[in-house]
């Protein structure tokens, strides 16, 4: 059964008005037009919703009942319409992104506030996950949008768009002694308590791998899973560690300090996530100008 919305139109007013040179006003047609739309319609049905003479124009017992229900089909119609232009002009909706703490509590506070100064009806759900994670909450859907180092692993079901490159340093607690360098080496690190990331991590499988590749082997006492108690630990003098520059500002505000890293260098792309084969709604795709717009954060000195 096809009953377009023209047909309830043409229905509705004439029930309305009780006249189809008022009703063909209403709704915008020609008297023929109209007639057939109600034509139509009553085929469609399978009888006769109006009661024509040539003095009165009625509604049938079912064009009575029928009456009603065209009304509220008709009014959620106009809501559907009226949901869906808010939704495209951004007027209305919901966004669910991802992002590896050392960004979401650095980078994108400013990303939020910019958003919500351009949209303010949209509401924003962040997900502050590690790295890791974030890759597979875009992957699965449960989320548009993902911000996090890119991974070692295959991406070839997701899209990446560099934000910027993050450039690893070492992080040192009060009065250590290499504080004196302006840049350490990572044979300098050797004869100290370092603290590591726990795997599975890529942070932790990048710098295994550059060790492995320089001969380089690490005294590792402590492991933790998160960045921040990696700091944290360090700034109590538990060990020194390598972190990315990204955490600078914890290291800051946390009274601990940093310097950077070089022989070698370790550098990581920070970018965005999307799903390849879905197109982004019209809340992420412009939370991806968003931080396609924002500034790249200042890295350590080279």
């Amino acid at each position: 059964m096809n009953v377009t919305v023209k047909q309830l139109k043409a229905f509705v007013a004439v029930a309305k008005t009780r006249s189809f040179a008022e009703a063909a006003e209403l709704v915008y047609l020609s008297q023929p037009a109209l007639s057939i739309a109600i034509k139509n319609l009553e085929e469609t049905v399978g009888g006769a919703l109006l009661a024509r003479s040539t003095r009165t124009l009625a509604l049938t017992p079912e064009g009575e009942m029928f009456y009603p229900v065209a009304e509220r089909l008709l009014a959620d119609w106009d809501d559907a319409m009226l949901e869906l232009h808010n939704l495209f002009s951004l007027k209305r909706g919901k966004l669910s992104v991802a992002a590896m703490p050392s960004f979401a509590g650095q980078q994108l506070p400013a990303v939020m506030r910019d958003y919500r100064n351009l949209y303010p009806d949209i509401n924003v759900t962040v997900q502050d996950v590690v790295a890791e994670a974030v890759v597979e909450m875009v992957r699965s859907g449960r989320v548009e949008i993902g911000v996090a180092f890119v991974p070692d692993s295959s991406i070839d079901d997701l899209n990446f768009q560099t934000l910027f490159e993050d450039r690893f340093v070492v992080a040192l607690p009060n009065e250590h002694p290499l504080l004196k360098k302006e840049a350490i080496t990572w044979n300098q690190l050797q004869q100290f308590p370092f603290i590591a990331l726990q795997r599975p991590s890529s942070i932790r499988e990048v710098i295994e791998r550059t060790l492995e590749e320089k001969k380089f082997s690490l005294n590792i006492q402590f492991e933790s899973h998160h960045l921040v108690t990696i700091i944290q630990m360090v700034v109590t003098g538990l060990g020194v560690s390598v972190v990315p520059s990204l955490c600078i500002p914890q290291i800051e505000q946390m009274g601990g300090h940093w310097r950077p890293l070089k022989a070698p260098v370790i550098t990581r792309e920070v970018g965005i996530f999307t799903r390849k084969r879905y197109p982004l709604s019209t809340a992420a795709a412009a939370m991806v100008d968003v931080l396609l717009q924002q500034p790249v954060p200042s890295g350590p000195i080279k």
